[in-house]
């Protein structure tokens, strides 16, 4: 399954690079600053085609054209097609692709590829996790030695305050704090040793599903802000990090 899942996120991800040549086409869906361009829509026109092809029983779920069907038991895949379009618009190279695999209503399995840096991180319940060929491992350290980092969409700005506090304690103490613009990524910096932690308040299920089972399986943790278990059926507000850092962190939130 993760093969040709993986070959085709590729193919996706040579659209995205290409993109950047031409005219993206910008729409705004509901909520200031909560765009679209017309290679979100492609992409995941494309994803769906080429997966249903290969797996003609799963269902799907998407960010865009309304495809956000109820979660089933069987094999459905929740797809991104572009996480960090604002990056995306702005020539701003931290966006990619993800695919998640839900079986029975949980993570199964994830494939997100950026394509500016040729990194595919992938993994599968219970076979571990990798970017590209190697195999990745969550850092052993704690809070104060990492880099932490966070969202907050304009769109979400009733959480703005509380984001922006939160952040601020765990400056004070770590080696620093980063924006990224794609939380996906940034939850798989935190598979690859590069980054500690990350939180958002209200993450939709597309922003985190196939990250969360490439953290978990990298001996990351990732729960909801309340320390309960993260769903694939509503949004949730995130909060991810190798174990130590996640538990210290937790610690602070709750203050």
């Amino acid at each position: 399954m993760l093969t040709e899942i993986r070959e085709i996120v590729k193919e996706a991800g040579q659209i995205l690079r290409n993109a950047h040549a031409g005219s993206k086409n910008i729409s705004e869906k509901s909520g200031y600053a909560n765009f679209v361009t017309a290679f979100d829509c492609q992409i995941q026109e494309f994803l769906v085609e080429r997966l249903k092809a290969v797996f003609p029983e799963a269902g799907f779920i998407g960010e865009e054209n309304h495809m956000q069907e109820p979660l089933g038991e069987g094999y459905y895949f929740i797809i991104d097609p572009i996480d960090g379009t604002t990056n995306f618009i702005h020539d701003y190279h931290h966006s990619c692709i993800s695919v998640g695999v839900a079986y029975q209503g949980k993570g199964f399995a994830g494939v997100v590829y950026n394509p500016y840096l040729d990194e595919m991180y992938w993994a599968k319940k219970g076979e571990g996790a990798y970017c590209n060929d190697g195999r990745l491992t969550v850092k052993d350290v704690s809070l104060e030695e990492s880099i932490v980092a966070f969202g907050c969409a304009r769109y979400n700005s009733e959480e703005t305050d509380r984001s922006f506090d939160f952040a601020k304690k765990l400056y004070l103490q770590s080696h620093g704090i980063r924006n990224g613009g794609s939380s996906t990524l940034d939850i798989c910096r935190i598979a690859s040793g590069r980054n500690g932690l990350y939180f958002e308040m209200l993450l939709q299920p597309w922003d985190y599903a196939a990250a969360s089972v490439i953290l978990e399986e990298a001996g990351g943790v990732i729960t909801t802000m309340d320390g309960t278990p993260i769903t694939l059926d509503a949004p949730c507000s995130i909060l991810a990090g190798s174990p130590v850092v996640w538990e210290e962190s937790m610690g602070l939130w709750n203050k």
